[in-house]
Parts: structure tokens; sequence; C-alpha cells
């Protein structure tokens, strides 16, 4: 979060002293100028190995294959080394089999990522849910961790650090009616701009997507037409982050994050979420703008 401070010559030097203390992957920040905004807890942002992309098939169009329809090949679990168990292939596509739990991941569930961080791009993919389904797909998304009450190490959920794709049956979830205007509904930027038009096909049937991120601007397609378009690191994305759940006030920790989504070099993780129903994706295609 960009901040701009008038302060005194000896209370710059101060706070230089105390962010010399951070290690290079852990950011401590300051409370909010504001004297109710609470302050943003202490958090790292952990990099680990990722995959190889010249060893992945690059198709006629030029975009990479991410998924091959028959291995996991580069993807893990958000915050883990494996894939989750309840992640399977089926019929050529990555299916989650839902625990009907919600949010509450359970041991052999919880986000999938592939393994490698993207910066400018065009992200394809497929999707279908079962019958009152949600998921969503993440991109620039980052690991981030947080300490817990005894100072062990835990994973924050990854949408507090990336913008949401949302994936839902619009006819048979509430959360399409909860938000503002429609800004739950599928191929919208999850609770902050609504996919105009809202062309989702019924539970069962497949969608096409589209996501692309190029310089800060990011577009959001749904079968075959851009339904939004929306521009990162600008006020407009602060204010709308402010307008949202993600708010400083509400969240502290998600708006600094949110805020500077993709971190220094504004690149991240594309991971798809369990949100314990039912979810497919197939062809799944990338290109890189760099």
């Amino acid at each position: 979060m960009n901040k701009v401070y008038t302060m005194t010559a000896a209370a710059a030097a101060m706070i230089a002293l105390v962010s010399c203390t951070c290690s290079q992957n852990t950011k401590t920040t300051e409370a909010e100028t504001k004297s109710d905004a609470p302050a943003v807890p202490a958090y790292t942002v952990v990099e680990k190995p990722t995959v190889d992309l010249s060893q992945f098939i690059v198709d006629k169009d030029g975009y990479y294959v991410i998924f091959d329809g028959k291995t996991f090949n580069g993807w893990r679990g958000y915050g883990k080394d494996n894939v989750p168990s309840r992640w399977t292939i089926e019929d050529g596509a990555i299916k989650f089999a839902g625990s009907g739990g919600g949010e509450a991941q359970t041991g052999d569930g919880g986000d999938l990522i592939f393994a490698y961080k993207f910066k400018n791009f065009e992200l394809e993919f497929e999707w279908k849910v079962s019958k009152g389904g949600n998921s969503g797909v993440f991109y620039l998304a980052q690991e981030v961790t947080t300490k817990d009450e005894n100072g062990n190490d835990r994973y924050e959920p990854i949408y507090i650090s990336c913008p949401e794709y949302q994936v839902l049956d619009n006819e048979n979830h509430p959360d399409a009616k909860l938000g503002v205007n429609g800004n739950r509904k599928s191929a919208s930027l999850y609770d902050m701009i609504p996919a105009n038009p809202q062309n989702a096909k019924p539970f069962g049937e497949w969608n096409k997507a589209k996501i692309m991120v190029y310089k800060g601007t990011v577009v959001h397609g749904q079968n075959d037409a851009n339904v939004l378009e929306y521009h990162l690191w600008t006020q407009q994305w602060t204010d709308m982050l402010k307008a949202s759940k993600f708010a400083p006030e509400k969240w502290p920790l998600a708006f600094e994050l949110l805020n500077n989504c993709g971190g220094k070099n504004h690149e991240g993780y594309i991971g798809f979420q369990d949100h314990g129903d039912d979810v497919w994706f197939r062809n799944i295609r990338i290109k890189v703008l760099d």
C-alpha cells in the first residue's frame, strides 16, 4: 500500500531504523494513519521453487498448455508440496470433489495452484460446476503466512493476496444474490465488479473463460464476450478495495496485500479454489505477454 506521511527528520530516521529489522521476505506495516484503523500484522511471503515453463508444450496459437489432461505436472496445493487428494483428473479435466463444507477446506482438500508466477498473460480455460456450486480462479496470487497465538506459521487464505474470477452456479447458489449489483456472479471480479453481460451457462454445462493481465489492465471474458475491465495499482483499484469486504478497517492484512497484489514484481500464481463444491476445469492454457 502506498502511504504518504508528513514527518520530521528524526521520525524518518526512527522509522528507517525499525524497518531494518525486517527480514527480506517479511513485512511489518505501520498502523493506518487513522486512529480507528487496525494495524496490519506481520506477514511473510513464502517463496518456493517454481517449474520450468519451457518444459510445457506450446500450441499453435502460442499458448503454454499447463494441463495435459492426464497428469498434475506443475500443479500443487496452496501452501503444500503435493496435490491434495480431493483434486483428481476425470475425463481430461481437473476435478475437485466437494466436501460440502464450504470454505472449511478439509485436510485432503485446499486450493490448487500452478507453480509458476506469471506477470503479463492471457489465461484461457473452461469450467463447470455442480448444482449450487461455488469456486473461483485466482491470479497474481502469493503464498502468505502469519504467526498464530503460539508463534507458529500459518497460511492465510489465498484470496486475500489476489483478485478472484468468480465461478458460480448463478441460479442456485445464494452468493449470486449477495454483494452489490451481481458482483458475486460468475466471471465477476469477486465482490467488486459484476460481469456484464452475465452470460454463464447453467450448472453441469461447460463455460469458456479468459483472464488477461497486461501492465495493470485486467479483462475478464466469459463465453466469447469480454464482461469486465479494470486497472490494478491505481486509485480506482484502491477505492474498490475500500468499498469491499477487504477494506482496511474490516480486514487490514487483505487490504495491504490486495492493494499491492503481485508484490514488488507484479506477478503471482494461478489458482483454483476449493469452496467445498464439485467443480471441473479443462483446456487450461496461458500465453505470456511479456
